[in-house]
């Protein structure tokens, strides 16, 4: 998945977090939440501006994120 499409990363929005496009919603948040056990159709009721699609391109940027990480190392 092509995550950039999904997610943006602005020093003025959030301290610079990455956060879904459009919004002031974190990555971060979105993980947190399924974390935590909400489940996707419980994120997409409670933020109805977020899809499906938005959720997993949190995920695909996590995983980027640490595949990178653990190569850096």
């Amino acid at each position: 998945m092509n995550y950039s499409e999904y997610i943006e990363i602005m020093p003025e929005k959030r301290f610079g977090r990455p956060c879904i496009i459009g919004t002031r919603i974190s990555v971060y948040d979105v993980l947190n939440w399924l974390s935590n056990g909400i489940s996707k159709e419980e994120i997409i009721e409670d933020f109805p501006e977020l899809s499906e699609k938005h959720i997993n391109a949190c995920l695909s940027f996590a995983a980027d994120r640490d595949h990178r990480l653990r190569i850096a190392s």
